[in-house]
């Protein structure tokens, strides 16, 4: 199973349903189910951003799984749109945003399962 390694809060606000894109600054040919591992490091500084947002911050753990159906390059136009869905979620962030990975039919585990992550799309074997 293909798993993807995501700092907090973004991977929380995934998991959670408000945030539909994960930014990548590189493209991925693969579609299909996608473990969300939520790392352990945490963007304190985002944190306050999302306190309306009522979200738990696991981390170290597979905190959910979604089906990636796209790999979009961005532009403008595609980057605006965002914003205009969503201004908190897809506002300025500390990364660079080239790709944005379509994200749909999203789980959130009840119950986390611990596992150190690792860089880049990876495999978890259960």
């Amino acid at each position: 199973m293909k798993a993807l390694t995501i700092k907090q809060p973004w991977a929380s606000l995934i998991v959670d349903g408000y945030k539909k894109y994960e930014f990548r600054s590189w493209k991925t040919k693969y579609r299909g189910k996608i473990l969300i591992h939520a790392g352990m490091s945490l963007e304190k500084d985002m944190v306050k951003r999302f306190e309306s947002y009522n979200c738990n911050y696991e981390l170290g753990a597979i905190i959910g799984e979604a089906e990636l159906v796209d790999c979009i390059l961005v532009d403008e136009k595609f980057n605006k749109e965002l914003r205009d869905i969503d201004p908190i979620v897809y506002g300025r962030s500390n990364h660079v945003e080239t790709y944005a990975w379509k994200l749909e039919n999203v789980k959130k585990y009840d119950k986390p399962i611990p596992i150190k992550g690792k860089l880049g799309l990876w495999n978890y074997d259960e």
